[in-house]
């Protein structure tokens, strides 16, 4: 299994170029299932878990063409299959948005309740409630979903989901296109992956209103076509390397970014005392200084993104002064902690609150990837740390950064994978 070496080598300085989000560029994907047409999808970021929908949707007879660099062709004339299969669907909780699409439009649809990061309790329940409104008869059986739509067809209705859910909000938006009748879809999810999936829907013919707000109303039409579409660029991989530079200095520039997607965390790290500038699509960092320790406290689109407490808290521990971190989204989201800490983070949890107190070196260890994040927060603690650091069971890491060896060795870093 692969690990990353990792030697600190001082301040980084450079330009990286940030790849598109596959937190958007899965559903994206998913969406190809809604049409008999070609959706043409660019800046894919080339990872584990964009293979892993390549095969799902491959498997369930879609046509998926790439250039293996950042572009896929999907057609869905030819899709024969609607179940999506345990040995695909185990390893990404992301398959589950094959659901909403297959359901809507062939009236079926099987798909494996899905595993993913080990992060916490991410119930599908919102899913089926939001489907069962719509007229679906779901049935739990042998670890699958069973859903069908009696008329062959599904209602539009009113669909109040419990609490504000992503993956929930963006599987009933892709069902509610080809549902009859009108859909409003209360209390969704507004984050940025949110509105490029619902954007590239409507370029495919969708009738959607209120799209970035808390209240969509999608008007169902009989028929989705093929479309072009870019994937909007990744935030929390650009979060990420804004702290990496927070914590080893230096300067960077980092190319097609979306500055406007993550405004709370550029504020984050001017408050620990980055210089911090951006433009439509770059955003820059120079950091001189030590950090300040920064709160932090998690919570839904548009404040501060749960996907970015791990790498903030390896920021703080190495940061001057002490301060917390409340995690409200992710019961499970503090493994990364112990790891921290026997790289010499002084770090102690209760609950969901973490108190981090500043220390002013870390040391190498050998620590062990438990989820996505926390991977990250190995990587970029290891940037700053004294002596040899190895980051093992990357295949986390690979879900969701490409290349991050690459683009971190770019601009400095002493940073190298070892296949084994």
């Amino acid at each position: 299994m692969d690990k990353l070496k990792i030697v600190a080598n001082g301040k980084l300085n450079g330009e990286i170029v940030i790849s598109g989000a596959k937190n958007a560029a899965l559903p994206l994907m998913c969406a190809g299932l809604l049409s008999n047409g070609t959706l043409r999808l660019k800046n894919v970021p080339m990872l584990a878990d964009v293979k892993t929908t390549q095969k799902l949707l491959q498997g369930m007879g879609a046509r998926v063409l790439t250039d293996n660099i950042s572009e896929f062709e999907i057609n869905g004339s030819t899709v024969n299959n609607t179940c999506a299969p345990y040995d695909l669907v185990r390893t990404m909780r992301a398959s589950i948005l094959v659901l909403g699409p297959t359901l809507a439009r062939f009236g079926k649809a099987e798909v494996s309740l899905p595993g993913g990061c080990a992060i916490g309790a991410r119930p599908v329940d919102l899913h089926l409630k939001g489907l069962e409104a719509m007229g679906a008869q779901i049935v739990i059986e042998h670890g699958y979903v069973k859903a069908t739509a009696p008329q062959g067809k599904l209602q539009g209705a009113r669909v109040v989901m419990d609490m504000v859910t992503v993956g929930g909000t963006e599987n009933l938006l892709m069902a509610a296109t080809l549902a009859e009748g009108t859909t409003v879809l209360e209390n969704c999810a507004v984050e940025p992956e949110v509105v490029d999936l619902a954007n590239c829907l409507v370029k495919m013919g969708a009738k959607i209103q209120g799209i970035g707000t808390q209240t969509m109303t999608i008007e169902g039409v009989t028929e989705l076509h093929g479309a072009e579409y870019s994937v909007v660029p990744d935030r929390i991989e650009a979060g990420t390397f804004l702290c990496a530079v927070a914590m080893t200095g230096g300067k960077v520039v980092l190319r097609n970014a979306a500055p406007q997607t993550m405004q709370v965390v550029l504020d984050k790290l001017v408050e620990a005392g980055a210089i911090i500038e951006a433009g439509d699509d770059w955003i820059s960092i120079d950091m001189q200084q030590r950090p300040k320790a920064v709160n932090i406290r998690t919570a839904e689109h548009p404040a501060f993104p749960t996907d970015m407490q791990a790498q903030f808290m390896a920021m703080n521990a190495v940061a001057d002064g002490t301060c917390t971190v409340t995690e409200t989204i992710f019961e499970n989201r503090f493994m990364h902690i112990p790891e921290l800490n026997r790289m010499g983070a002084n770090i102690s949890a209760e609950g969901n609150t973490a108190v981090v107190k500043g220390v002013e070196k870390l040391s190498g260890a050998t620590v062990m990837a438990t989820d996505l994040r926390a991977s990250a927060s190995l990587v970029i603690a290891g940037l700053v740390a004294e002596g040899e650091t190895i980051v093992e069971q990357i295949y986390h890491l690979d879900r969701g950064y490409e290349h991050i060896e690459k683009k971190l060795g770019g601009v400095g870093a002493k940073i190298e994978r070892i296949h084994g």
